[in-house]
């Protein structure tokens, strides 16, 4: 077999040199290639997670008490939490599960929301807060341990809702199998929410309840949030348009 003259391997090394950079470059320009549907508008970039912030399962009534100072040293130490748990990879948000919540910096009133979500792992568990209030639920309808929960009728119901209330469980199961990615379109108008699952209507405008505040309405407006449950979560595609009350 001929050798190699040392000449060719010198260039074909600066060559790669040379070209890996480049990659790098339309790697990152398509992943941040994010096109939202007509009307909507990417809360997810496909690079990074600009746009959020971390926030735990929390009262809206305590994330607005104490000074600027105090509010910002809690958010710092809320980001800090998050940068540590979540992470954005080949363009998916991943979860390994544990620390806060993702949190949209904005606070919405009426909107429509799409996401696609996918759990990694059996019985895994997680969820959408709607103005900070819970829940879409997000689960695994397998998982023995959450029948007693209800977890075999499906995802996407408003399960933080008072028992027998209707919307607390999907109207069809509609979930793709562990480890496959779900499309979910949430309609909310003033207290009422309407989830679509994989094309399926599995809620139909029923009014998702103040977990924090029994009995009362639900604050105007508030954050978005996508739940930690101790397993991991992956999430992509997220847009948003808002709509007039």
């Amino acid at each position: 077999m001929r050798a190699i003259p040392a000449i060719d391997v010198a260039r074909l090394r600066a060559a790669v040199l040379v070209a890996l950079p480049l990659l790098a470059i339309v790697a990152a320009r398509a992943a941040a290639d994010v096109t939202a549907p007509e009307g909507f508008t990417p809360l997810f970039n496909g690079r990074d997670l600009a746009g959020w912030r971390g926030r735990p399962h929390l009262d809206p009534r305590e994330d607005a008490r104490g000074d600027d100072a105090g509010r910002q040293a809690r958010q710092k130490q809320w980001d800090d939490d998050l940068a540590a748990h979540w992470k954005v990879a080949d363009g998916v948000i991943v979860s390994d599960g544990h620390g806060v919540f993702l949190t949209t910096a904005r606070d919405y009133g009426d909107f429509e929301l799409l996401v696609d979500w996918m759990l990694p792992a059996p019985c895994a568990d997680s969820g959408i807060y709607l103005r900070a209030n819970p829940q879409v639920q997000i689960w695994d309808p397998g998982c023995q341990r959450d029948r007693v929960h209800g977890a075999e009728k499906g995802s996407c119901g408003l399960w933080n809702n008072p028992a027998d209330s209707p919307g607390r469980f999907p109207l069809v199961k509609a979930d793709m199998p562990i480890g496959e990615w779900n499309t979910t379109r949430i309609a909310m108008r003033g207290e009422r929410v309407s989830v679509t699952l994989n094309g399926q209507l599995v809620v139909d405008a029923q009014p998702l309840a103040n977990f924090f505040e029994k009995g009362r309405p639900l604050p105007d407006r508030g954050p978005i949030q996508i739940q930690t449950h101790g397993a991991p979560m992956h999430v992509k595609n997220v847009f948003l348009r808002e709509t007039p009350r």
